[in-house]
């Protein structure tokens, strides 16, 4: 048992390390978002209030020991998860900067490097804290996978400085798309932001398409050097780019565009 002190504005919240990941006190928590002197009455109102919440209750709340001024006590807990599962039944003006502090503070580092799981959670509740939706993001983290399998097989296989990684990255997306990142993320507008974060649907489907066909050209031909990475490059690309063609000459409409998956989301959002 391990029990630390994190503070979100001042205000002490406790947490413990259960599973290999921190879960918090759910009624400093409560504490913090109501300003209740009293967190338990409020907390049973809450369950009171929100049937669903009561219902699924004892998936998110565990009791777990944690030091208290007393000795040491069961007292319920949630993970990060759990967590965002209460706050949404809590009407506060912190709930929005309390979400962002307990994605920062859920999953820190130190856990990260011992358990990379951790640190996958972590990307998922940050892009669902921006605002993109479940099948985004499950899009999004796939893609995430195999941009790392492809990256793995170029550095087993020669590539060694940055530019190296550029150039090919180019390869494949001037084949697939017919535009290299750098002249996509002006067409979007954006100039530090990652170009993927604000692609949508197809953009991301034919992105990974592109990827994870050269990643298997790579491996079936054994490539070895720069160049011949970067012809399989443009191969896997042109598989890609291909399907891109086919699609776009059945809808009647260009999948590259100049739209930006976030900005469109949250402009619909506002219109409802």
């Amino acid at each position: 048992m391990e029990t630390k002190i994190a503070l979100f504005k001042g205000r002490r919240i406790r947490k413990t390390l259960h599973n290999n990941e921190w879960w918090f006190v759910i009624a400093d928590v409560v504490e913090v978002l109501t300003d209740s002197v009293q967190a338990s009455g409020y907390i049973k109102d809450m369950r009171r209030r929100d049937p669903e919440l009561n219902k699924g209750w004892g998936q998110i709340a565990t009791p777990l020991s944690v030091e208290t001024e007393g000795g040491v006590q069961k007292l319920n807990c949630a993970n990060t998860e759990g967590m965002f599962r209460i706050i949404q039944s809590i009407p506060s003006p912190k709930a929005e900067p309390f979400k962002r502090w307990l994605a920062k503070v859920g999953y820190e580092r130190v856990q990260e490097i011992e358990n990379p799981e951790l640190a996958t959670k972590r990307t998922r509740l940050l892009y669902k804290l921006k605002g993109y939706s479940d099948a985004w993001i499950e899009k999004r983290m796939r893609g995430i996978a195999i941009r790392e399998e492809l990256t793995d097989e170029w550095k087993n296989r020669g590539a060694e400085e940055e530019k190296d990684y550029e150039i090919l990255t180019a390869e494949i997306s001037k084949a697939t798309f017919g535009i290299i990142p750098s002249k996509y993320k002006e067409l979007k507008g954006l100039k530090r932001e990652n170009l993927r974060d604000h692609m949508d649907d197809f953009e991301l489907i034919f992105t990974m398409l592109g990827e994870r066909s050269t990643t298997e050209i790579h491996r079936n031909e054994d490539t070895r050097g720069v160049n011949k990475l970067k012809s399989d490059a443009r191969s896997g690309g042109k598989i890609a780019g291909d399907a891109r063609k086919a699609l776009e000459k059945r809808l009647k409409r260009a999948i590259v565009s100049k739209h930006n998956y976030l900005k469109e989301r949250e402009a619909k959002k506002r219109i409802r």
